[in-house]
């Protein structure tokens, strides 16, 4: 067992209805619970929301060694300690693996599963990933989290009604430490689920933006193995709980309440996008 274990205890918040059914999630790489400011709220008022910080994110402690299992494993210790027997997940990117591990590791401790911008294997197994992985990491190392993120948000946020977005990244990513996001983005280069996913069996929505750097082939591939439902966010790109935070919150509410979602959603248009992070930000941080 990798050092990401049961013993781990990692920081988290909660938010609605201890009461209520649970919904927990799960953060993106270089980044921590405050992921999710423009979710919480809305889905606060349905679920029990959890917002953990994955190890080495955020307040949680890092491991001395990273895996997306062991990432995994420390959410179950959590939700152990907690007395938390059954979830619903939603991840995005990375957290989607986390999420997705979860899930195979204990079917039974999940009810519904959903993933933003995720992918079943993250091996660099084709030129894209390849680029992807080793420009992103030879980035890091060189100009540092910083610097890097002034690119990655650019390319994230392109429009200029986007610039508090990419105020924020570069904001989130320089918290960072250097150390642990490149093991971070290792442990997700190295994680890989393909031959598990006929072992699945949690009712799963996909959400997948339209121009996100991981192809949607990939993902609408990924949704027809697993017998998931697909939405695509049209206009979006990696960045879909914050360039399409009505889109996001639309599926989320409609998935984990079991209603009826549309195949297609809209990235957010550029009179409705927020010039600031909502006041809940604050006790995300």
């Amino acid at each position: 067992m990798d050092s990401a274990t049961p013993t781990l205890h990692l920081h988290w918040r909660a938010f609605g209805d201890p009461h209520a059914e649970h919904l927990l999630l799960v953060h993106g790489l270089g980044s921590s619970g405050a992921d999710w400011a423009f979710q919480v709220g809305p889905l606060a008022e349905h679920f029990h929301v959890l917002v953990p910080d994955l190890p080495g994110a955020g307040r949680s402690p890092a491991p001395t060694q990273h895996s997306i299992a062991g990432y995994a494993r420390a959410l179950l210790a959590a939700l152990d300690r907690a007395g938390i027997e059954r979830v619903h997940l939603m991840g995005f990117s990375l957290g989607g693996a986390v999420a997705l591990e979860l899930a195979l590791q204990a079917p039974a401790r999940v009810r519904r599963l959903m993933t933003i911008n995720s992918l079943p294997s993250y091996r660099a197994d084709t030129w894209r990933k390849r680029w992807e992985l080793h420009g992103q990491l030879s980035l890091v190392r060189v100009l540092g989290l910083r610097n890097t993120a002034r690119m990655v948000a650019t390319r994230l946020f392109p429009h200029a009604h986007q610039a508090a977005m990419r105020t924020r990244v570069v904001d989130v990513f320089g918290m960072q430490s250097k150390q642990n996001y490149l093991r971070q983005a290792r442990a997700l280069a190295a994680w890989c689920a393909r031959a598990r996913l006929d072992q699945l069996e949690v009712e799963t929505l996909v959400l997948a933006a339209e121009h996100d750097y991981t192809p949607l082939a990939e993902k609408q591939a990924f949704a027809k193995r697993i017998g998931a439902q697909l939405v695509v966010v049209r206009g979006s790109r990696h960045g879909t709980p914050f360039d399409s935070i009505s889109a996001t919150n639309t599926a989320a509410l409609a998935f984990f309440r079991g209603h009826a979602l549309p195949e297609v959603l809209f990235s957010d248009k550029p009179e409705s996008v927020p010039l600031s992070p909502p006041e809940i930000l604050a006790a995300l941080q």
